[in-house]
């Protein structure tokens, strides 16, 4: 088998895993609907190492996620944490990480207060790195046992790096999405759709785009097969008119 080959086998096996767009993560998608538990805790971790005739493919990737509440269920601090490296001996397939912290405070059934902070870095993306905080609003204005809408507007100051030409942005950005969850009660099946809309607020026409959907189905108490498909757009690049990407995968998920 050559390495072309192998990449692709690898690829396959390490998307089954965790897949992650790369300039705007859904942090929706990693939020853990659970009202009254106090902590909950995500994670998973992959090696591979292959080798064909002196050709090799090695592999890294993990992922972690952990929610801690107060006393009182008021207090939500919340923390994403990923690493993934795919590497031969000629180059890097794909080398990242992404860190990201937030704090939530409950005022009423309705109305909370975010703020957050981020760090993420792609070696193989047009922006490879972008560094982050912000603050705003989110409101649930849909509350049932199994159905849950919310709606989040944010302010962001965003630093942003594009190692190919060297340039740095330093940019003023609005965040605004729509998450609905539903959970059906036979299946045990949960849904989540979620869409952003990310405009500098002194250049709408330069904004971002992402859409996804997340399904989760409950196979035993702590794993869970888990399904996620993501589209972005971004309208304003550095070195093309637009960037536009989609994915599909597929994986198991842990829960303590």
């Amino acid at each position: 088998m050559n390495l072309s080959k192998t990449v692709v086998s690898s690829l396959f096996l390490f998307f089954i895993v965790n897949s992650a767009m790369g300039q705007l993560v859904n942090i929706e998608s990693k939020r853990m609907q659970k009202d009254s538990t106090r902590f909950a805790l995500k994670g998973d971790v992959l090696f591979d190492y292959t080798d064909n005739n002196g050709d090799y493919i090695f592999q890294v990737a993990s992922n972690l996620t952990t929610q801690l509440k107060s006393k009182d269920l008021k207090k939500i601090y919340f923390f994403i944490g990923n690493y993934k490296l795919i590497r031969s001996k000629d180059q890097d397939f794909q080398n990242s990480w992404f860190f990201h912290f937030r704090y939530n405070q409950k005022l009423s059934d309705l109305f909370r207060l975010e703020a957050f902070i981020q760090n993420q870095n792609n070696t193989l993306l047009t922006i490879t790195s972008r560094n982050l905080v912000g603050a705003g609003i989110r409101l649930k204005f849909v509350s049932s046992k199994r159905t849950k809408a919310y709606f989040g507007n944010s302010y962001m100051y965003e630093i942003e790096k594009v190692e190919a030409t060297d340039q740095q942005f330093f940019n003023h950005r609005n965040s605004s999405y729509l998450s609905l969850n539903q959970s059906f009660q036979t299946t045990k099946l949960d849904l989540t759709g979620t869409v952003y809309f990310q405009p500098l607020y002194d250049a709408i026409s330069n904004h971002r785009i992402l859409c996804q959907l997340k399904a989760e189905l409950p196979i035993t108490n702590v794993m869970s097969l888990s399904a996620l498909y993501n589209y972005f757009y971004s309208s304003f690049s550095p070195i093309r008119e637009n960037d536009r990407s989609s994915n599909l995968s597929f994986g198991l998920t842990f829960t303590i």
